[in-house]
Order: C-alpha cells, then sequence, then structure tokens
C-alpha cells in the first residue's frame, strides 16, 4: 500500500514541479538509493537463508550414515572445497568401476548413530573454534 502511495505522490509531483532538471534528478537520486537499500536487504535475506539450510544439512549428515567430513565445508576457502569435489568424483569414478551403488558400501550407523553424531558435534565445534579465530567470517555456533 505504501508503495502504491508513493508512486502516486510521484505522478502527482512531476506536473507541480513542471518536471524541472531538479525534480527529476531527485527522482532519479531516490530511486538509485532505494534501489541500493534494497539489493543488500535481498543479500542479508539470502545469507541467513544460505546458513540456515547449511545448518540443516549439517544436522542431517550428523544423524546420517554420511561422511562427517562434509559438516561445515562451507566455511572453507576454494581450494580446500575443490580438493573435496575432487576427491568425491574419484570415489564416484571408483564405484562406477566396481559396478556398486554408494549406499550398499556404507554403514547403516546401527547402534552407534548417536555415538557418531556426538563426534561429528565435537569435530564441528572444533572446527568452527578455528574458523572464528583465523577467518574474518562469522561461523555460527555449533549444534550441542
Amino acid at each position: 500500500m505504501a508503495c502504491c502511495a508513493v508512486v502516486l505522490i510521484w505522478a502527482a509531483s512531476g506536473p507541480f514541479f513542471g518536471f524541472s532538471d531538479t525534480w527529476q534528478l531527485i527522482i532519479n537520486t531516490s530511486t538509485t538509493i532505494v534501489t541500493f537499500l534494497m539489493v543488500f536487504l535481498i543479500q542479508n535475506t539470502q545469507n541467513r537463508d544460505t546458513a540456515a539450510l547449511q545448518a540443516k544439512l549439517d544436522e542431517l549428515l550428523l544423524t546420517s550414515a554420511a561422511q562427517d567430513s562434509f559438516i561445515g565445508i562451507e566455511h572453507l576457502s576454494e581450494e580446500e572445497v575443490q580438493k573435496f569435489r575432487d576427491e568425491c568424483a574419484a570415489a564416484a569414478e571408483k564405484v562406477m568401476k566396481a559396478g556398486e551403488r554408494p549406499a550398499e558400501n556404507r554403514d547403516s550407523g546401527g547402534g552407534n548413530g548417536k555415538k557418531r553424531a556426538k563426534a561429528a558435534s565435537r569435530r564441528l565445534s572444533a572446527k568452527a573454534t578455528g574458523l572464528r579465530k583465523k577467518s574474518p567470517v562469522a561461523v555460527d555456533k555449533a549444534p550441542a
């Protein structure tokens, strides 16, 4: 509703000020500033959404039979992430050559799922603490 009011005020103010150069300058400057602020608002929203998604994925990794080493890789440098990608590609190629599915090679977790989750949580906490010390990027606390 506020947007409609602003557009109506803008439309009415043009003829009132005779569409002068000053009026155009003020309108163009205002729209540029609003656009600039909207970019930051959208970026902030996307960053919060990405952080929430990463936390959810980390929790899934903690509670599943997946490799715990993937937890928190979004905080690594580009070179370290590329190393993970290369390792995954090599493992996938090895599995494809053997004719097996990756799920067949994994431990189903059985009774040691809670132990694995606690151990992974401790590793994640240690990683996060180390990252806070050496990285300017804020890292959220690991789940307890």
